[in-house]
């Protein structure tokens, strides 16, 4: 389904009848706006069930109103990025990155601690988590790395290409190592798919892949053998003390012996026969909150376990949306997450170059790969950890993260030429593009253009 917009050139006055030839006008991909809008009317309807822990003064309204206005604002960001050209996008890619690199470092130096570690950074008196910024920018780095490393007549990376998408993933994944494993390993996840995306050769990609387990592998073991004296701030300790956990966990940085402890009892054997008990209680009562719900849900404003699960409207909400609307609505969620995945796919499938094509993946693959983990999560696949539902949960920096990335693909999709254009179009598009950045889109080596 191709969505062009197009309208047929007036005939001059007695002119014979001939083919009407049509003018491209605007693309506007409904797939995309239709999965948005979608998810935003889930999360408005399940934040007011998921947010009673939220509310302390009486105003049931206040934190599905909160959500709006980032909602709001995420979709103002969507409409003014549809309308640049994504080559003026791919210009301000490393500006972004810098930018996102210095929020991290800024959070390293003068950071705000969340659940044992430095995530956040006050900025006009609103709490920002850079981490949610940096998954993006990790993915838009790796675009402009990969579309200006293309090698010239077959499909493949240069070395120059390999050894940056390397360094980058390097220093992407080690900024974010000491804040949290889920996002390390969602940024690392988001990386080798790029480089799959961009065409790098199976013999480049397998030294990649091998130079990231040795580095990673000794990263994580230093991180949850090697202990230091460090004297733990009022709120770690009650992080740890609500965490039934001893001052001597908060040692390798506050964070490694927590994520051995989690893997740990996530592996324990017959975990789902466990009595209750606070120190599981956040997996238990999610595994609850869907027992309860069964396949079609209790209905919209009935959860049980809204007020009980710890957070709920953030990293559980997946757990109350299959207990009010049942599992048959949260495989339907599950669904219209890959739909996005599948449609950016089925559009860079179509496009000429190459830069359009990694732009469009890298951002689908930020909103996907976070949809996946959250629900890995909660389902009781992968063991406990943060990483929010993308549009549906509670949090105003990541509906902000999420918005940009799909004004990146819808000004993608509006603006970038299809194969099935004209060879004019197709010139013009690459005229129009950095020199280093001019190649022919690898995933068209195995399309048959019609």
């Amino acid at each position: 389904m191709d969505d062009t917009l197009s309208c047929p050139r007036p005939a001059m006055p007695g002119a014979d009848a001939a083919p009407v030839a049509e003018v491209r006008k605007v693309r506007t991909d409904h797939h995309l706006w239709g999965t948005y809008i979608l998810l935003v009317l889930v999360a408005l309807i399940e934040l007011f069930s998921a947010s009673i822990q939220e509310v302390t003064d009486g105003s049931i309204f206040r934190p599905v109103i909160r959500h709006g206005i980032f909602i709001a604002g995420g979709l103002l960001l969507m409409l003014l990025l549809q309308r640049i050209h994504y080559r003026t996008i791919f210009k301000w890619i490393p500006a972004f990155v810098v930018c996102c690199v210095g929020m991290m470092i800024a959070v390293r130096v003068a950071g705000t601690a969340v659940n044992g570690a430095m995530r956040a950074i006050t900025i006009a008196g609103v709490a920002i988590l850079p981490a949610e910024f940096m998954k993006l920018g990790a993915a838009l780095g790796m675009a402009w790395i990969l579309a200006k490393n293309q090698v010239k007549g077959r499909r493949d990376v240069t070395t120059k290409g390999l050894v940056l998408s390397m360094l980058f993933m390097g220093v992407c994944a080690g900024l974010l190592f000491s804040q949290g494993l889920s996002n390390t390993i969602v940024v690392v996840c988001i990386c080798y798919s790029m480089m799959l995306v961009g065409g790098m050769s199976w013999r480049k990609f397998g030294i990649a892949l091998a130079i990231g387990a040795v580095v990673g592998g000794a990263a994580v073991l230093l991180k949850t053998q090697i202990k230091h004296d460090v004297q733990l701030t009022p709120e770690q300790e009650r992080v740890y003390a609500l965490n039934k956990e001893g001052g001597e966990e908060g040692r390798a940085d506050g964070r490694g012996n927590v994520w051995r402890e989690r893997v740990k009892q996530h592996f324990r054997g017959d975990k789902h026969l466990d009595a209750f008990s606070t120190e599981h209680q956040q997996e238990q009562l999610s595994y609850i909150a869907q027992a309860h719900g069964g396949l079609t849900g209790v209905g919209i404003g009935r959860s049980r376990e809204n007020a009980r699960l710890p957070l709920a409207f953030s990293d559980y909400i997946f757990a109350i949306i299959i207990e009010e609307l049942g599992l048959f609505a949260g495989i339907g969620i599950l669904i219209c997450y890959m739909w996005i995945l599948g449609r950016s796919a089925k559009l860079t499938m179509r496009f000429k170059q190459t830069m359009p094509g990694v732009l469009v993946m890298g951002c689908a693959f930020v909103i996907v790969f976070q949809a996946l983990y959250h629900m890995a999560i909660v389902s009781g696949v992968f063991p406990v950890s943060g990483q929010p539902l993308p549009l549906i949960s509670k949090g105003g920096i990541s509906v902000l993260a999420t918005s940009l990335a799909f004004g990146v693909m819808l000004s993608v999709a509006r603006h970038a030429v299809r194969i099935t254009d004209t060879k004019a179009e197709q010139r013009k598009e690459q005229d129009s593009l950095p020199e280093d950045a001019r190649s022919v889109n690898p995933v068209l080596d195995t399309v048959v253009e019609e």
